[in-house]
This record gives C-alpha cells, sequence and structure tokens, in this order.
C-alpha cells in the first residue's frame, strides 16, 4: 500500500510570495528563515541567562588585581599606564642579561650554520679516485676500462634522486634563513650595545655634573 501511495502524483506547495502591497517592505521572510532567527534568539537567551546565573551566584568578597590595575574604555578593559618599577640600575642589569641571550643565540646560530655548511661541503665533494690498475697486455686493459665505464654510469654526483635534491634544496633554504637570522641578531646586538653605551655615559655625565655643583 505505502508504494501504491507514493505512485500518486501530488501537488508541490509552494511559500507564497510577498503581496504586491508590501513588496516596498522586502523579501517575505520564509519559515527556514524564521527557524535560524529563532534558534540564535534563543542562543542568545541561553547566553545572558547564564551570565544572569554567574552574576546573581558571584562571591562578594572576590578579588582581583586587574580590578585595580585596568579600566575599563569604551567597554574594553586596558591595564593603567602605571610608571616605572624599576632603578636604571636594575634596568642595565635587565639589559646585561637580554644581551647574553642574544650573544649564546649568535653562539648557537653559528655552531648550527657551521654544521650544515660542512654537511652540505661533504655531500658535493667527490672522492679523487686514486686506484691504479695493472694490464699484461691490451685486451686486458680494455677490458678493465670497460669495467670502469660501467661503474662510471652507475648513480652518483650527476645522477642524484629527486628526494635527495629536495633535501638538499631544503637544507640550503635552512642555511639561507640561518644566515639572515644571525645577521639580523648581530645587528641587534649592536644596538644594544650602543643603548648601553649611551646610558653608561649619560650616567657619568650626570654623576660628573653634581660632583660639580
Amino acid at each position: 500500500m505505502s508504494s501504491l501511495r507514493n505512485s500518486i502524483p501530488r501537488r508541490a506547495h509552494k511559500e507564497r510570495a510577498q503581496p504586491e502591497a508590501r513588496k516596498k517592505f522586502g523579501l517575505l521572510e520564509k519559515h527556514k528563515d524564521y527557524v535560524v532567527r529563532s534558534k540564535a534568539f534563543h542562543r542568545k537567551e541561553e547566553i545572558i541567562g547564564k551570565l544572569r546565573e554567574k552574576a546573581a551566584f558571584r562571591n562578594p568578597d572576590e578579588f582581583y588585581f586587574k580590578m585595580i590595575n585596568s579600566k575599563t574604555v569604551g567597554g574594553v578593559h586596558r591595564p593603567k599606564p602605571g610608571a616605572n618599577k624599576y632603578t636604571e640600575e636594575e634596568l642595565l642589569l635587565l639589559k646585561n642579561k637580554d644581551m647574553g641571550y642574544i650573544i649564546q643565540s649568535i653562539q648557537s646560530e653559528k655552531k648550527k650554520i657551521e654544521k650544515l655548511c660542512s654537511t652540505l661541503h661533504r655531500l658535493y665533494t667527490k672522492r679523487p679516485n686514486k686506484h691504479v690498475y695493472f694490464a699484461e697486455d691490451r685486451e686486458e686493459a680494455k677490458e678493465i676500462q670497460s669495467r670502469i665505464g660501467e661503474c662510471s654510469n652507475m648513480p652518483g654526483f650527476d645522477n642524484i634522486p629527486s628526494r635527495i635534491k629536495k633535501k638538499t634544496a631544503s637544507s640550503y633554504r635552512e642555511l639561507e634563513e640561518r644566515k639572515q637570522r644571525l645577521q639580523k641578531l648581530e645587528k641587534l646586538y649592536g644596538e644594544m650595545a650602543l643603548q648601553k653605551e649611551l646610558k653608561v655615559a649619560t650616567s657619568l655625565t650626570k654623576c660628573y655634573w653634581c660632583i660639580m655643583l
């Protein structure tokens, strides 16, 4: 019976269009649009209900330091601009620690670059052929030459597989990136050293003028 019932042609019911008198108000909302809007509305209602519940059961004695260390600007929490808590000596010590870390990074990059260079150099350096073959007559010499030719046609430096070529290319890219990083670190170290010297010179000048006064 079910197959017979399904074989009967049925009329396709379409959703009605916007009436002519209300076309100025835009498209008529369909049922699927209403479902999406309703789900979004109820989801927002649930979120607001949970937030109200949290606010109702909030502990009035709880305290966070951000309550006094930040302020609301346009509905967004931003930290208050406070004065510098460190003295000049402490700032100089922190600068020295940063410079020590940069020196350590420079030495580490140099070691990695040397290791990569040595690996790539060994990969593309051919070992000198020092084998000497002795033959009793010309026929034996021709045979030895043919064997050497067959060995030279074996996959070597001229016939490198694509997998090794890709690995070598990635190694060269890594080497170039490390060289660029080393240059940036050295430049940064030079700038920090210059700032440190200027700060020391400024502090010495201040001390000199204090003594003079």
